[in-house]
């Protein structure tokens, strides 16, 4: 994000005039309705944001927000924000793409836009399937997962992107789902942080992967099912009668009963943002087992690409003279006059 004078919106100011085109009941329509009223409480201008996306389902985002956007190439649209955040460092950037785009043939420019730390908010809408191209399977896919390139079900192993993302360097990771409540909330505090801020968004393909994630996802039993963390609260799921602890032998994370609320006694863990190590145990944590790791998982700033970039100009010029004109004059140099009908 950056810092700016919030201006006062609504919703209406976000939405453009075009006509909304994705398949009905598609997780993209809630997710768009999730950043229009998003950006209104945060104080956004339209008129320093800008979307960018690659292509794909997600990728027709930057049409149905009011402000600048530009829709990409396949996998280069990290490249594009990049350059744009550095002409214009005010500027706001979203940029947005799926498993396919932004894992696939986007998976090296994702990395580096993570690892650099450019300051922007990326959105990686995770539907395990490729949709516009018609149902194949993609980057995180499951083993098993049957489509038109894998009749027989995919052997692949699926990549998990806030796994990839950690992996990459990201110094905010985050997770939610396309029509959950809580998805504004995780929004707002990749907004709030100074960097490259991944959040992941499991988004309901309804024709090529319908209910692929009802299994946490659907609303019957979902508090048994979904673990959704805050900075400083403690671990709990399922109403507060479980929660997630520390196996110090084993060195990794485990369900724990809670008798009553004495979640200290039963070791539960209080999150905390900054703890990478625990971060990377949380995306890693199987679902069945375990339930599924939700909100805010890491959160701790570091400089960001284009200060370093504007500094390292700063020092390069720093006592320079900006005369063109003796630039070009310096060295073994000399002037010839006269014209080609009358040389020298």
């Amino acid at each position: 994000m950056n810092d700016m004078t919030p201006v006062q919106t609504t919703l209406k100011d976000w939405e453009t005039d075009q006509e909304v085109r994705w398949c009905p009941g598609c997780g993209d329509y809630a997710i768009l309705k999730a950043v229009q009223r998003t950006l209104p409480q945060i104080g956004a201008d339209p008129s320093k944001t800008v979307f960018i996306s690659g292509i794909g389902c997600s990728s027709r985002f930057p049409y149905y927000m009011e402000t600048y956007g530009f829709h990409t190439i396949h996998g280069r649209a990290p490249a594009f924000a990049t350059g744009a955040k550095l002409a214009n460092p005010e500027l706001d950037v979203w940029l947005v793409t799926g498993d396919g785009d932004g894992l696939s043939i986007g998976g090296n420019h994702l990395m580096h836009v993570l690892r650099r730390n450019v300051n922007m908010q990326i959105m990686l809408f995770n539907n395990e399937i490729y949709g516009l191209t018609k149902g194949q399977f993609s980057p995180t896919s499951r083993e098993g997962t049957r489509s038109p390139s894998t009749p027989y079900g995919s052997f692949d192993h699926p990549a998990k992107p806030a796994a990839f993302a950690l992996g990459a360097g990201a110094r905010f990771v985050g997770r939610g789902f396309d029509v959950s409540k809580n998805l504004p909330d995780v929004l707002k505090a990749a907004h709030a942080h100074q960097g490259a801020a991944f959040i992941e968004i499991f988004q309901n393909c309804i024709v090529y992967n319908k209910d692929v994630f009802n299994d946490f996802a659907a609303p019957k039993g979902a508090e048994d099912r979904q673990l959704w963390l805050a900075d400083g609260e403690p671990m709990l799921f399922a109403k507060g009668t479980k929660g997630i602890a520390l196996d110090r032998d084993a060195l990794a994370l485990k369900v724990v009963d809670v008798d009553g609320d004495d979640w200290q006694s039963a070791g539960v863990l209080v999150h905390d943002v900054t703890n990478r190590s625990v971060a990377h145990m949380l995306v890693e944590l199987p679902f069945g087992p375990f339930p599924m790791a939700l909100g805010v998982l890491y959160d701790d700033p570091a400089p960001t690409f284009e200060a370093g970039v504007a500094a390292e100009h700063d020092r390069a010029v720093e006592g320079k003279d900006n005369n063109l004109a003796k630039l070009l004059a310096k060295g073994q140099t000399w002037t010839v006059s006269g014209t080609a009908q009358d040389p020298v």
